[in-house]
């Protein structure tokens, strides 16, 4: 119902209000300062204490090609967790929820699939780093190698856009949850947040991402199925079973349907709405992906056999983290008639105000554990990122080429420090100028995925120029721009940050515009001045700084490995994209068994990839484990 109506089902706490919130809190302030604080301290001694067994007993030496690619060694089951957990935004445990209390099932659907193949195709570009640059440490040591120097500086701008605008969008959505649950001030959880972050990153380097990636995931999940339970096989009435939430849906959308909904119903994917956003998100995460320095790094992290099944097995493993948290958060809050402001839910607020009514205040200590995880967790790769961007492709490349390892240890850390504090100052004044994370989300694709068609052509097409990507990138950009003021100013007949510039029509035709004048433009001027200069073969000129090629790949059979990887990757996109929505559209509105069926798939997707992210990295890691085990018992006695 609007705000301000008597709860339709009986709730009579909730008649007649317009906010869930009111201004108050939860929590007293101290809890968020605990929090943070808490698991801050926490993961910063749990990275210690792995670092040192790893040393001790795996025998890991920590230069600087560890910290910055952990030696190429991480196998499958921990990339593919690290994967799960690099893509677990804060805003897929919050804005996932947002979609589908706007467009019910197609919101939830839209924002998974719409993200997930991107971590599926990007298999294909990690097998083709593995062929091509063995011993690569950057993305831009790549685009350096293929284009040069005036190449390298313009994708440095996107890719740290890219990093920039993610990290804002990563610590304003976890301030905002923990500023609304405790009381605590914004700006300390802005500037407390990437501190704690950078704590043990700095100690670690990448390998302490995948260990907190790992830590973080096993956590989310295991929340994740608490709250899928609760909502639809619990004594939390007038929700707790498949039927009642079925009911309670179609009763709110008889009294508030959804406009652009088939019957203005909760349970449909016909939704305008849900589709724009769909197409938004697909492209906007396209570029999320291909433009950050950390998902490339996973694929160099990796063994070159695990390169291309970690992020197949991660983009699987990620998609009931968004799917299952809305199907069962998001629409909780619909079927419960929570009355969540529009200021609420554009902050990420869905999901706390369900997890309260289903499980009270632990609900809401729930999230708030899972929220401050994918921000430290994300935020930490992402400044491993930035480091190495700029250790590998400023300091050594422009400033000192001739840098020890050593060196670029120093260099890497003290890098890792002054972005954690330069990312919380920029995140302070963000939030000053009232810009929320709903706009970040929306408008980073129409400014970053004019990157992707140049940098997937840079490892498939040998004949691609360097002014082709160069102006390809940021013509795309450009007209990117202009395209999404254009439509907001003509249709909407203004110009507002809070309003018709984070409009899905708007953003939408912006992100298509990027992709596609990119494309047209590295295409065509590919095709009329090809590359004759044979940069394409540069790659493996690539050194290591320290340590020996054994440690960053092995021999297999690289070119059959790339065909199934292609086959795969393209098969399972096609399914999420294509076959997946067009075989619910049969069904129309969802009968209940239809909607059972929905809410069973995301259950038991969640129950398995819960499985195989707690144990396949403790079963591919027993060796280590149970060397530290033996030496310990050894002392004992």
């Amino acid at each position: 119902m609007p705000l301000g109506q008597p709860n339709l089902f009986g709730l009579r706490q909730y008649d007649n209000q317009t906010s869930f919130f009111n201004g108050q809190t939860i929590f007293s302030p101290g809890v968020g300062y605990g929090l943070v604080f808490g698991y801050g301290v926490i993961f910063a001694l749990l990275t210690i204490i792995i670092t040192v067994l790893d040393g001790k007993y795996g025998g890991t030496k920590y230069d600087s090609e560890e910290f910055n690619t952990a030696g190429r060694s991480i196998k499958t089951g921990l990339v593919a967790v690290d994967v799960v957990s690099h893509w677990a935004w804060v805003s897929d445990l919050l804005q996932s929820s947002n979609e589908a209390f706007q467009y019910g099932v197609s919101g939830s659907f839209w924002y998974t699939a719409s993200a997930a193949v991107q971590i599926l195709l990007f298999g294909i570009v990690a097998i083709e780093v593995k062929r091509r640059a063995p011993k690569a440490h950057t993305v831009l040591e790549l685009v350096r190698r293929r284009w040069g120097h005036a190449a390298n500086f313009v994708f440095l701008y996107l890719c740290y856009l890219n990093n920039i605008i993610t990290c804002a969008t990563l610590f304003l959505g976890a301030g905002n949850v923990l500023v609304a649950a405790t009381g605590m001030d914004m700006y300390a959880a802005l500037i407390l947040i990437p501190v704690s972050v950078v704590t043990y990153t700095v100690i670690g380097g990448l390998k302490a991402t995948f260990t907190s990636s790992y830590l973080h995931t096993v956590i989310i999940y295991v929340t994740l199925n608490l709250f899928v339970f609760k909502v639809y096989a619990s004594d939390s009435f007038p929700i707790g079973s498949i039927r009642r939430v079925w009911e309670n849906l179609g009763t709110y959308a008889r009294a508030a349907p959804v406009p652009g909904n088939k019957g203005g119903s909760y349970m449909t994917m016909f939704s305008r709405g849900g589709l724009e956003f769909g197409i938004v998100s697909t492209i906007s995460s396209f570029g999320n992906v291909w433009a950050d320095q950390s998902y490339w790094q996973s694929a160099i992290a990796a063994k070159p056999k695990a390169a291309f099944q970690a992020y197949i097995l991660g983009g699987l493993l990620w998609i009931p983290i968004p799917l299952a948290l809305a199907t069962s958060l998001g629409l909780a809050t619909v079927a419960l008639d929570l009355p969540v402001s529009e200021t609420e839910a554009n902050q990420g607020l869905i999901s706390v105000a369900a997890a309260q009514y289903v499980l009270g205040k632990g609900g809401v200590i729930l999230i708030l554990s899972i929220v401050f995880m994918a921000a430290t967790s994300s935020g930490s790769a992402e400044f491993i990122a930035m480091s190495s961007l700029f250790t590998y492709d400023v300091y050594k490349a422009y400033l000192r080429p001739q840098a020890t390892g050593r060196e670029l240890l120093i260099v890497s850390r003290i890098a890792v420090v002054l972005l954690g504090i330069g990312m919380g100052a920029f995140s302070c004044f963000i939030y000053k100028v009232n810009v929320d994370v709903n706009f970040l989300f929306l408008v980073v694709g129409l400014l970053i995925s004019s990157s992707v068609p140049p940098l997937s052509f840079m490892l498939i097409w040998p004949a691609m120029p360097k002014n082709a990507a160069i102006f390809g990138a940021l013509g795309g950009q450009i007209c990117a721009v202009i395209a999404w003021i254009a439509h907001a100013k003509i249709v909407y007949h203004e110009l507002s940050i809070s309003d018709s510039l984070q409009e899905l029509g708007p953003t939408m035709d912006g992100a298509i515009v990027a992709v596609a004048t990119s494309f047209i433009i590295c295409t065509v001027w590919t095709i009329i001045a090809p590359d004759t200069t044979g940069s394409y073969n540069r790659f493996k000129e690539i050194e290591l700084v320290e340590g020996t090629e054994e440690k960053s790949a092995e021999k297999f059979v690289m070119d059959q490995s790339m065909r199934r990887a292609s086959i795969i990757a393209v098969v399972l996109s096609a399914i999420l994209l294509f076959v997946w929505p067009l075989l619910t559209l049969p069904a129309g509105v969802f009968s209940e068994g239809y909607f059972a069926l929905w809410v069973l798939i995301s259950m038991i997707w969640a129950m398995i990839a819960t499985l195989i992210c707690t144990f396949l990295p403790l079963i591919e890691s027993r060796d280590i484990i149970i060397k530290v085990i033996k030496s310990l018992l050894g002392r004992r006695q």
